[in-house]
């Protein structure tokens, strides 16, 4: 097998359990995860959401490269659209610098939590001088590197420290029109396939970041593994994504119809569609696992695939990260 395997972590918080423990048990998998030869450990981002501890990913990743001493550590990803790209790129530029070559900066779009949260979140933006996602990134990108043209507002500004060797640009994604900006800017990409696992759009998505850049994207999928088939789909259970489709075009993924219809209440909107869809969840014995990267890894050439196990269970969790690192044989770095 010529892969390797990676970490998305949401720092859920188990029945009967508290933030605490979730960072706790995070930093262990963490932990193990590097003994095992995981390549990276990304931490999610999330607002507003009670069954995650992970609302401020890049304290959790400075935490996580002071408790581990090889494995990558970053972002799965920084929700950019809340906050300045120039202090972005000083954070990460601060982690770069604390541990030089071991820091991954991923980027998304999408909010990560309801409207009031994202409210409260750029409750003090210009909204006149806030750009769009594309405009967002090539700042973050131009800062990353050194400062943006003279002929910008900001020109001169200059995001220090200065570290030896800068965080790894990844974009997070889930079409075409987001692998493209990914090659134009020349930051590696992660295809989400945990969320749109539809393999023509996998395969567009890929295409358009590979004719420009020659590299194969990331891919991030759910996956579990237990002792048989059947008793790993009985702990992912029923997993489902509502996608709520507002009257202007306007799409959002949410975990239940309660949180759709608080969503439309929070921006105020009685007119839109709900589509309930079933995640593809990669489960089984780790053999089966194996099997369906193997077949994902034959067809779409993928070096690397991001695992999102969807089981809160501490226990569980570990079982199935050891239980994967048990099947494969990482690929060279």
């Amino acid at each position: 097998m010529s892969y390797s395997l990676s970490i998305l972590d949401k720092s859920p918080i188990a029945d009967g359990k508290t933030a605490h423990d979730a960072l706790r048990f995070t930093v262990r998998l963490a932990q193990r995860a590097e003994a095992l030869g995981y390549k990276r450990y990304w931490i999610a981002e999330h607002h507003g959401a009670p069954g995650l501890a992970s609302s401020a990913p890049e304290i959790v990743v400075s935490h996580l490269l002071a408790h581990t001493s090889r494995i990558r550590v970053g972002s799965g990803g920084v929700m950019l659209q809340h906050y300045s790209p120039f202090k972005v790129a000083e954070s990460f530029r601060v982690l770069a610098s604390l541990a030089p070559g071991r820091v991954d900066l991923g980027v998304g779009k999408a909010p990560g939590g309801l409207p009031l949260t994202t409210r409260a979140l750029q409750w003090f933006h210009d909204k006149a001088k806030k750009p769009d996602f594309a405009h967002q990134l090539a700042e973050l990108d131009a800062f990353l590197k050194w400062g943006v043209a003279e002929d910008h507002p900001l020109a001169g500004a200059v995001a220090l420290p200065t570290p030896p060797e800068p965080p790894q640009r990844v974009l997070l994604g889930g079409s075409p029109e987001s692998a493209g900006l990914a090659a134009q800017h020349d930051w590696q990409y992660c295809y989400a396939g945990h969320f749109n696992g539809d393999e023509a759009n996998i395969e567009r998505s890929f295409d358009a970041y590979r004719s420009v850049t020659g590299r194969t994207p990331l891919l991030a999928v759910y996956a579990f593994a237990a002792e048989s088939k059947a008793e790993a789909q009985r702990q992912v259970g029923a997993l489902r994504v509502f996608k709520v489709r507002l009257a202007g075009g306007q799409t959002v993924n949410l975990p239940s119809p309660e949180a759709a219809a608080e969503f439309a209440r929070q921006i105020g909107v009685t007119d839109f569609r709900l589509d309930e869809l079933r995640p593809h969840v990669i489960t089984g014995t780790p053999d089966e696992v194996r099997g369906e990267l193997d077949a994902l890894h034959e067809r779409f050439g993928i070096e690397e695939f991001v695992i999102d196990t969807p089981v809160t269970d501490y226990a569980l969790r570990l079982a199935s990260v050891e239980a994967l690192a048990g099947t494969r044989q990482p690929a060279s770095v």
